[in-house]
């Protein structure tokens, strides 16, 4: 595949992963999730929780094809159910609020050694939106070139995150309160533009096929 195409569709793959899961808003939840680890544990946390959400996306993104049979659902009524689960994410984080589908600070006491899967795996860095997008975004890879683009932005938003957890004590504050307020309405637009988008590409084959 020509590469003026495959550049283009890992930006959209790595811009809406980085937007979806969102590290910037979860930092507050993983600082109370982990307030009483060392730093090394902290780590090790974040580690597990990269490696199961890149498990989680990659193995929705490549079970889609399954999934859509199994169910008899088409791609592009996913497409219009992603794009509504995606405004609804987005709009919540234009508001500066965590998204209530991404889970809250209420499991904060649950079990250490479950924390890097449940809470911060699922449904934290794997909510709703990110699996949807996985599943419709691998339906656009038609090509192999296209579906190492994708797993490689996927690994790229996760190491992203990975650093962002690392770092989690310092960023919180140096950003602020105000900081990561503005910083989560930032990504609730592009989120909801993500969603328009999707929306309409699903829509769109059915009112073609209405019109005949």
């Amino acid at each position: 595949m020509e590469l003026d195409s495959v550049l283009p569709y890992a930006l959209l793959v790595f811009t809406s992963f980085f937007t979806l899961v969102n590290p910037i808003s979860i930092l507050p939840v993983f600082l109370g999730l982990t307030s009483e680890l060392t730093e090394k544990q902290k780590l090790e946390i974040a580690r597990r929780a990269i490696f199961a959400a890149f498990l989680i996306l990659c193995g929705f993104a490549f079970s889609g094809q399954f999934l859509f049979k199994f169910f008899g659902i088409s791609v592009d009524s996913f497409r219009i159910v992603g794009g509504a689960i995606f405004f609804v994410i987005g709009f919540d984080m234009l508001n500066a609020r965590l998204s209530p589908i991404k889970g809250g600070k209420d499991e904060v006491h649950k079990a250490a050694k479950d924390i890097a899967i449940t809470p911060l795996a699922i449904p934290m860095l794997c909510g709703p939106g990110a699996i949807t997008n996985a599943i419709v975004l691998m339906e656009d890879a038609m090509t192999i070139a296209h579906k190492v683009a994708f797993v490689s932005a996927v690994i790229v938003v996760l190491v992203f995150c990975y650093i962002i957890f690392a770092f989690s004590t310092k960023i919180v504050r140096y950003l602020g309160e105000t900081g990561i307020n503005v910083m989560l309405r930032i990504m609730g637009l592009i989120i909801m533009v993500i969603a328009v988008e999707f929306f309409m590409a699903g829509i769109r084959p059915f009112i073609y096929s209405f019109l005949g």
